[in-house]
């Protein structure tokens, strides 16, 4: 039966049910081959919303999403609404010709059941596990900065004239509950009181105090969340954090995009690279008598360097090539003497984007160690003063990046900067 206020047609799939569905769509019961009563079933998600399903048969497989009417990590207590399933897909076709491998294929979306049917991304696994177990993935800084680049100049005013834009935020600003979660858990849940919020305690109970106490910090977190809701930049995917991200060595993709909407490009670049950041600190509580860690933050960093870079150099190239919308076009600058002005006004937009990354991954990384949701690079920490020590030391370099950004003028000032936090 479904959840009340859920649609009668509404219903929550399992391993016995999703065969059955599976081969009802012809194009991809052919993609299985065999028949469904053969086909491998497992439950495979381990995040906060959804149901997530890899079916495998003789001749390939696939994997099933699908949204549950609340918040999977809470239960029944927490409803939420089926319609990020609708965002999720749609994000999914308004990226694609941007993006091209860099997301799975979907073959499939069911509006009745909330489900997609996409792509198995095998032999990938989850970047921030890959970060947690110490394996280098030589392209993921670079295929991620390549990412956000191509998604979001696609649908920018830079890119797109203004109607098309506006018709894309008519769309994704009815991701309202979503928007909500990411308003409260992200740039306000952090900085007060709530009944959400938990941290490594006793440890870090007076550094949590002093963080909540900061009037300075907190307006600047407020800063950033107004940017969040006012500044429709462009398409984000909106949750681009390493465990959004799936890898191999060779190969990059990015997922979930169901809190997708239009917003500030540094959003998803704060989002990746705070991850990152994150990940950094976690190291030293990983580290081994034969693998101290210390190589690998340093290759850590080589990605954080590549990310930006990787992002900054394709995002001129695109606009380069593809001066089409609105905001500063190309047919303004026919010229020659023009040329000089009009790199000044990109290499700007370009600065203001650094300067936004950095509050966004700051207000990122607070959130995952004293708000909901924290991340496994932290939690899977047994000891905790261990935990403490390198949960401290992120809070430290977060609250310098969102309340001295003029500190930062380049990505080699954040690689720089990260040690002089460490906590003892």
């Amino acid at each position: 039966m479904p959840e009340a206020g859920t649609p009668s047609s509404y219903r929550i799939l399992d391993t016995a049910s999703v065969p059955a569905f599976i081969a009802s769509l012809p194009e991809v019961h052919a993609r299985l081959g065999g028949q469904a009563r053969g086909w491998q079933v497992r439950e495979v998600g381990d995040g906060n919303l959804n149901l997530v399903f890899i079916v495998e048969g003789p001749s390939g497989s696939v994997c099933v999403k699908q949204a549950l009417p609340y918040v999977r990590v809470a239960g029944s207590s927490w409803p939420m609404t089926l319609e990020r399933a609708c965002f999720e897909v749609s994000y999914y076709r308004a990226v694609a010709s941007a993006v091209g491998r860099l997301i799975p294929k979907v073959y499939h979306y069911d509006p009745e059941l909330y489900c997609i049917v996409m792509e198995c991304l095998a032999p990938h696994v989850i970047l921030r596990r890959g970060l947690i177990l110490g394996q280098r993935y030589r392209n993921v800084g670079r295929d991620i900065g390549e990412y956000i680049a191509r998604a979001s100049f696609f649908t920018s005013d830079f890119a797109r004239p203004c109607e098309q834009k506006l018709e894309g935020i008519a769309l994704f600003a009815r991701n309202k509950e979503l928007i909500r979660i990411t308003v409260d858990l992200v740039f306000c849940d952090p900085y007060r009181a709530s009944a959400r919020n938990r941290h490594t305690a006793p440890q870090l109970d007076e550094i949590v105090a002093d963080l909540r106490g900061d009037g300075a910090l907190k307006v600047a977190a407020a800063r950033f969340g107004e940017k969040f809701l006012n500044e429709a930049q462009a398409l984000v995917h909106g949750d681009l954090h390493s465990g959004s991200v799936m890898v191999t060595e060779e190969d990059t993709r990015v997922i979930d995009p169901e809190f997708a909407f239009y917003g500030p490009v540094g959003f998803d670049l704060g989002a990746f690279l705070g991850n990152l950041l994150l990940s950094w600190y976690s190291q030293p509580g990983h580290a081994t008598r034969a693998d101290d860690r210390v190589g690998y933050q340093r290759w850590i960093l080589e990605q954080v360097e590549l990310f930006w870079q990787s992002f900054r150099s394709c995002f001129l190239a695109l606009w380069a090539d593809n001066a089409q919308g609105d905001v500063l076009p190309a047919s303004m600058f026919t010229r020659p003497e023009d040329a000089g002005a009009l790199e000044s006004a990109r290499g700007a937009v370009l600065d203001r984007l650094f300067t936004d990354m950095l509050g966004f991954a700051a207000c990122k990384m607070i959130r995952r160690i004293v708000g909901f949701a924290h991340v496994i690079d932290f939690d899977w920490i047994q000891d905790s003063d261990l935990r403490a020590r390198c949960e401290g030391s992120a809070l430290a370099m977060a609250r310098t990046l969102l309340t001295h950004p003029a500190q930062f003028h380049s990505i080699q000032d954040v690689a720089d900067a990260l040690p002089r936090m460490l906590r003892q």
